[in-house]
């Protein structure tokens, strides 16, 4: 049984907040990651959470974040 779809603008709304990144960024972000994710993966069920989880670690750990 596969997973439900995410809400991808709750998604990106909440890592845009979590991590101070304009919204077109974090999404611009989360779309080139599911994309790369979609692309190498054989099950999809949680593709979107690994994405998600993917694209605000980076943003969180970025050398150019603001503290």
């Amino acid at each position: 049984m596969s997973q439900p779809e995410p809400n991808v603008d709750e998604v990106v709304k909440s890592i845009a907040e979590e991590t101070d990144t304009p919204t077109e960024t974090v999404s611009r972000m989360y779309a080139d990651t599911l994309a790369d994710y979609r692309h190498e993966a054989r099950v999809f069920d949680y593709v979107p959470l690994f994405a998600a989880k993917k694209v605000r670690n980076q943003l969180l750990h970025s050398p150019n974040r603001k503290h």
